[in-house]
């Protein structure tokens, strides 16, 4: 099996190599920056391992891996925007619209968001792109919900907006690997851990969202609860999982 470390340079390696649409021209400069800005690519990270999990070669996985890296950048390109949270910086530099201008920022994320589908459309079975679609509207609704307050409860939004991306990251691998649907479940109900999981340990870092209503403690007891849940899910899967667990033993005791 092939270990976190190694996955996510397969990554790096294919997203540095990826031919952009070339009617994008120029714009190419600013999708490239937004795509170098520092993540740890852990959505990919886990798109990969599921498949290897099955049986597939990584390298079979880093479309759709790459399509999910893709939404998830065109979320934060859009998220940084003065219209939204007006941040000027993602991960210590200039966001896109921040180095660039504001018009190009949209353009970038919006192309991002086509490359993601042109990429999951790359594959036989149009499963893999419907993932993805759904996942993204998941993700654009809970962004909306979260911005104009409409008494979504916390767990409800983030389920849409960090939850529904982590699921595709699963559910996309599952496709890939032409596992029958009758046989998805366990790997579904996995999958429905590890949003909880991501964000709550997220807010312990940022001291927002979990923290603010249950506090430092009750928020690590969270993370702790939904990190013994995947684990369990993972355990009742008669596969090797082992990369998967310690991906999600990382997500619980990141420190950045």
């Amino acid at each position: 099996m092939t270990g976190p470390q190694e996955l996510a340079a397969l990554v790096e390696g294919y997203l540095d190599e990826l031919a952009l649409t070339p009617e994008l021209g120029e714009l190419g400069g600013p999708i490239r920056y937004a795509l170098a800005g520092g993540g740890k690519r852990i959505r990919p990270v886990l798109c990969l391992a599921t498949g290897e999990a099955l049986g597939r070669e990584p390298e079979e996985l880093l479309a759709a891996g790459a399509a999910i890296e893709l939404v998830h950048n065109f979320s934060l390109v859009h998220d940084d925007l003065p219209s939204l949270d007006d941040d000027e910086l993602r991960r210590g530099r200039p966001s896109t619209w921040a180095q660039f201008d504001e018009a190009t920022a949209v353009l970038a994320g919006d192309a991002l968001l086509a490359e993601a589908f042109r990429l999951a459309l790359s594959y036989p079975t149009p499963f893999i792109a419907r993932e993805l679609v759904q996942a993204t509207l998941g993700m654009i609704g809970g962004q909306h919900a979260d911005t104009k307050e409409l008494g979504y409860s916390l767990e409800e939004i983030h389920r849409l907006k960090t939850g529904r991306l982590f699921y595709a990251s699963i559910a996309c691998a599952l496709w890939v690997a032409e596992l029958r649907e009758a046989d998805q479940k366990p790997w579904r109900d996995f999958a429905d851990e590890l949003g909880m999981l991501f964000q709550v340990v997220d807010d312990i870092l940022d001291g927002d969202g979990y923290v603010l209503s249950h506090g430092e403690e009750g928020a690590r007891t969270l993370a702790d609860e939904a990190a013994e849940r995947a684990q369990a899910r993972l355990a009742a899967i008669d596969v090797d999982t082992s990369v998967l667990e310690e991906i999600v033993s990382g997500l619980a005791t990141r420190t950045a």
